[in-house]
């Protein structure tokens, strides 16, 4: 196989690499760039702290032998050199000395314009802490071309005056500094190898959900519609994973209606079409000089045409819907007289179908579209009527609070099964499959009441249990509007 160098896993791999890569780069360069400054600071910081535990040491007048050797380890342990004279120029304390070669105090110096040694004439040295208490100058070893801090201080004592004199490097030597890179780039170079090693596994853990997501969106791209969709441990990708399986299920739903829409928009054109043709060219060849039978076949004529003509109707009605351009006419109406209006419409089905209609109303005046709202009453009584069986009884309800009016159409019909019941308001849609048409109905009410409750921004439903029969359910909001205003 081909190895993508475009591809994700390579990307996020190579990122990761760049990224160990320049965090090492960057430490390095850091340490270059402040490891001088920070070793002066340091050197500054330890002759400060140390001057005050030798200053301590000097004020007490009970000095034991075990602070006198903790003064010694403290200078030993901290790379300085120190000596302690009294007032009359006598050494009383010198410790061993750690810095060997690069200890200043027994070689000759240059403060200001005068050459001298601490050693050998420390009267010198003791002159210059008095002018300046504390003293501090900066000097260069001739040993090591480093820079070295000599500090010297009077200490005030109930018995005498003392004078420490420190001396210590202001900086690391080369070979210090040269032993530290050596360290650091074998040390790169291996954080470097494992973090390649290291970026490959996350790269690949990362970049295989992807991948194999991406070869199961193909599959969905190519119609297969049996693609799943792997989740991980990552929640961003188990949320990718479950928002595409839920689009794979609803494009294989859409896929389904188109073609449905297709069957049935193919069979309610083609049959009132067919029905037309045939129609017209008997009354053109057969009918022509009956009056009784051409009667007959113009009216089937003009019924078929009718049907057509409501098809295209409601699918225009449905489209501007569903875009936003109709506007709604809202006004305070009298819902229980909208209710009975619509009974009255459909009063002569009631009657053939010998269907007890039951109306359970709370009086109540709704802030709505009233003719839109009498076609979704219409819709769903009209549908309950269709799958109810003669002789059976169908309720609407309707019930109000202070807030809110709930209008219920309740019938003991077929019934509606759990898999059927979030696809109904789907245009088109049928729960037995079998395109029957009916002449009083174009398959899309459910579609269009749909539009209209979502237009008024209503809460809708339905509850069905199979063979059992249905409740189709909206809730509208007790808006008025104050007719003063």
């Amino acid at each position: 196989m081909k190895f993508d160098f475009r591809g994700i896993r390579f990307s996020t791999w190579l990122y990761f690499l760049g990224f160990s890569v320049s965090t090492m780069v960057l430490l390095g360069s850091l340490l270059i760039l402040l490891l001088k400054p920070y070793y002066r600071n340091d050197r500054i910081r330890t002759i400060d702290a140390l001057s005050d535990t030798l200053e301590a040491l000097l004020r007490n007048d009970d000095v034991k032998r075990s602070d006198i050797d903790s003064a010694a380890r403290a200078v030993i342990g901290n790379n300085v050199c120190a000596i302690i004279y009294n007032e009359n120029g006598k050494d009383i304390y010198y410790p061993p000395d750690s810095l060997g070669q690069l200890c200043m105090l027994d070689k000759e110096i240059s403060v200001g314009e005068e050459a001298f040694i601490i050693k050998e004439e420390p009267l010198k040295m003791i002159e210059l802490i008095k002018k300046e208490n504390p003293f501090s100058s900066t000097i260069i070893s001739p040993y090591a071309d480093l820079e070295m801090i000599l500090y010297g201080k009077q200490i005030r004592s109930n018995l005498s005056n003392y004078y420490l004199i420190l001396n210590t490097p202001l900086e690391p030597a080369e070979s210090y500094i040269d032993f530290i890179l050596n360290q650091y780039v074998y040390i790169a170079l291996i954080v470097i190898i494992i973090a390649l090693i290291v970026a490959l596994f996350l790269a690949r853990r990362i970049s295989s959900p992807i991948v194999k997501m991406k070869n199961e969106a193909n599959k969905l791209a190519q119609g297969n519609y049996d693609a799943k969709f792997e989740t991980n441990s990552f929640s961003e990708i188990n949320d990718l994973a479950s928002t595409l399986d839920d689009a794979t299920q609803k494009l294989s739903k859409v896929n389904e209606l188109r073609k449905d829409l297709v069957a049935n928009v193919s069979h309610d054109i083609k049959t009132p079409l067919t029905m037309i043709r045939a129609y017209a060219e008997m009354i053109k060849d057969i009918s022509g000089d009956d009056p009784q039978k051409r009667n007959e076949h113009l009216d089937v004529i003009l019924q078929e045409t009718e049907y057509l003509n409501k098809l295209v109707s409601d699918m225009s009605e449905l489209s501007k819907l569903q875009s936003g351009v109709l506007e709604l006419k809202r006004d305070n109406f009298d819902l229980k007289e909208c209710t009975d209006n619509v009974v009255l419409l459909l009063s002569k089905v009631i009657t053939e179908k010998n269907v007890k209609l039951v109306l359970d109303y709370d009086d109540c005046v709704v802030y709505a579209d009233e003719i839109k709202i009498s076609q979704v009453i219409y819709n769903f009584l009209s549908n309950a009527l269709k799958y109810s069986d003669p002789d059976s009884k169908i309720t609407i309800r309707i019930r109000s609070d202070e807030e809110k009016v709930r209008v219920e159409v309740i019938d003991n019909g077929n019934g509606i099964s759990a898999e059927a019941l979030p696809y109904i308001w789907d245009r088109y849609y049928k729960v037995d499959k079998n395109f029957n048409r009916s002449v009083n109905s174009t398959g899309l009410g459910l579609a269009i009441a749909k539009a209209i409750l979502e237009a008024h921004k209503a809460r809708y439903g339905v509850e069905s249990v199979l063979n059992e029969g249905s409740t189709f359910w909206f809730e509208l909001n007790r808006d008025y509007e104050d007719e003063d205003r």
